[in-house]
């Protein structure tokens, strides 16, 4: 059967080649447990915290993180909670606030991919949260739950070392902000 292009000296050399079976797209493999491994060693690096850790102190986390995925405005925890964990961000942005009578939600931090939250909850036992997380943006975290940790650092003392000197700063910073921000607040008032 033809086009009518033959008469006009045109072939379709396509048209005439025997017809291959078309080929369906392999699927791909499914990661191994190496790999997924490798994947959560190399965000736990990303996050200022575990910024140069050794490779068989990240693979020991890796071990012990779940993912969790929020979509904006989805509380993570509320202040008065029970501490659960340590949050490491991936992805999106976290909101650090508390409810002030009177006047509302106020934010006093948000965070970054790189950065986390919740640490009080490894170095304060059985201390209540003390403000709300809120996804400010859809997020997905890593979640280090707080047992967890703990008996990892009980056994590897090490990392127990280089952790608990990380929190330290981090906690010695964010009271430092926290007294520039009381600082400015008394500073506006008095005016």
């Amino acid at each position: 059967m033809g086009s009518g292009l033959e008469e006009l000296g045109i072939v379709d050399d396509a048209a005439d080649a025997p017809k291959q079976p078309e080929q369906a797209a392999k699927p791909e493999p499914a990661p191994t447990p190496e790999d997924l491994t490798a994947e959560l060693e190399r965000q736990l690096r990303k996050v200022s915290l575990f910024e140069g850790l050794l490779p068989v102190h990240l693979r020991r986390i890796s071990s012990l993180v779940h993912e969790v995925r929020l979509e904006k405005g989805q509380a993570i925890f509320r202040h008065g909670d029970a501490g659960d964990g340590l949050y490491l961000i991936v992805e999106g942005s976290i909101r650090i606030s508390r409810n002030v009578s009177g006047i509302g939600e106020e934010a006093l931090a948000v965070l970054a991919p790189g950065m986390y939250f919740g640490e009080m909850s490894i170095v304060d036992d059985d201390s209540p949260r003390s403000a709300d997380a809120i996804a400010h943006e859809s997020a997905r975290l890593l979640m280090l739950p707080k047992d967890d940790l703990r008996d990892l650092m009980f056994v590897d003392r090490e990392l127990a070392y280089e952790l608990l000197w990380r929190f330290v700063r981090t906690l010695s910073l964010r009271l430092r902000e926290s007294n520039d921000r009381l600082l400015m607040l008394t500073v506006s008032s008095k005016f």
